[in-house]
Order: C-alpha cells, then sequence, then structure tokens
C-alpha cells in the first residue's frame, strides 16, 4: 500500500499560495470582484435577476477572502477532515451559485440586446458573463481537486 500523501491537508502560511487547488483564490477573488463591478455599474431592468447575481458575486468574493485569510492565518491547525470537508462544501456551493448567476446573466444579456439599449451597457453586460462563466470554470476546478483532496484525506 502506499503512503498517504501530503496533498491530503491544508496548507498554511505562504504555502497556500504554492498548492495547486488554493492558488485558485486568488483568480475566484479576482474574477468574482470583477461580476461585483461590472454588474453594480450596469442598468438594473431586471432587478431580482441581476439582484442574485450581485448576492452570488458578493457572497463568493467574501467566502473566498475569509478562507483564503483563515488559511493564511492557520487557523485549521494542518487540515484537519472537517476543514477539508468544509472547503470542498463551500467549493461546490459557490460552483453551483455561480453556475446559476452565469446563466442568469447571459439571459438577461441577451434579453437587453433585443431592447434599445447603449453600446457601453451592453459591452459591461456581456463582459459580467463571461468573467462569471470564467469564475464558475475556476471554482469548479477548484471543485474538482478539493473533491479529491477530501478523498485522499
Amino acid at each position: 500500500m502506499s503512503s498517504s500523501t501530503t496533498t491530503s491537508s491544508l496548507p498554511s502560511g505562504l504555502a497556500v499560495l504554492r498548492t495547486f487547488p488554493d492558488v485558485l483564490f486568488i483568480p475566484e477573488i479576482i474574477f468574482g470582484g470583477l461580476v461585483w463591478i461590472l454588474v453594480a455599474s450596469s442598468k438594473v431592468p431586471q432587478p431580482m435577476l441581476q439582484g442574485w447575481v450581485m448576492f452570488v458575486s458578493v457572497f463568493c468574493f467574501v467566502m473566498s477572502i475569509s478562507l483564503l485569510c483563515l488559511y493564511f492565518c492557520g487557523v485549521h491547525g494542518g487540515g484537519s477532515s472537517c476543514w477539508v470537508t468544509l472547503d470542498v462544501i463551500c467549493q461546490e456551493t459557490a460552483a453551483l451559485f455561480y453556475l446559476s448567476a452565469a446563466v442568469l446573466e447571459a439571459f438577461l444579456t441577451y434579453a437587453l440586446g433585443q431592447s434599445p439599449l447603449t453600446d457601453k451597457e451592453y459591452r459591461e453586460n456581456i463582459a459580467a458573463v463571461v468573467f462569471a462563466f470564467v469564475a464558475t470554470l475556476v471554482y469548479v476546478i477548484h471543485k474538482v481537486f478539493s473533491l479529491l483532496r477530501w478523498k485522499s484525506s
């Protein structure tokens, strides 16, 4: 039998920026922040749809920064199984939320393309859709590797 690898535990300190699934916190924060900024600055013809997109982007932004700070500080104590499980749950939730938000933002942008809208507003919404799908992809990749770490722990 092979021995347990070090990838089954969560890193602490600056090692967070050197381990693969955890380094994905940085693009999650960047792309999530871009979605947040673009949706906040765009025209809001459907408050319910864009309200959900704003909630998801702010929630996931705060969650990613909180987890990153907790890992930097080493609060998890080397990665007990409950912290690894928490990491999986957070990544799964964020991936699902961002997928729903990206689809809703794409639908809204398509609907806005059919109405009179300035070119700038339409481009902002297109950019928000693109960044929402990129954030979804990053969260899904992080989720997959978090699941692999959870399975090996």
